[in-house]
């Protein structure tokens, strides 16, 4: 049961090791894509990276009813 839900990460991990390891230490050290970089870096790898305004829209936190 344990290794059922390992194995879509182990096989994205064994496909491509060098941008799941990638990917992971950005992650785990919380780099954001938008810092130059690594943003240079995926430049140069040919990824694009586009960045994003956050979607709050001003609105904050909504309340609401249960009955």
């Amino acid at each position: 049961m344990f290794l059922t839900e390992l194995s879509p990460l182990l096989r994205d991990c064994l496909a491509q090791p060098i941008a799941f390891t990638g990917g992971l230490l950005t992650g785990a050290l919380r780099l954001d894509v938008n810092d130059d970089p690594v943003k240079t870096w995926l430049s140069k790898q040919g990824a694009v990276v586009t960045e994003t305004a956050p979607a709050n829209n001003g609105a904050g936190p909504q309340s609401i009813e249960i009955d």
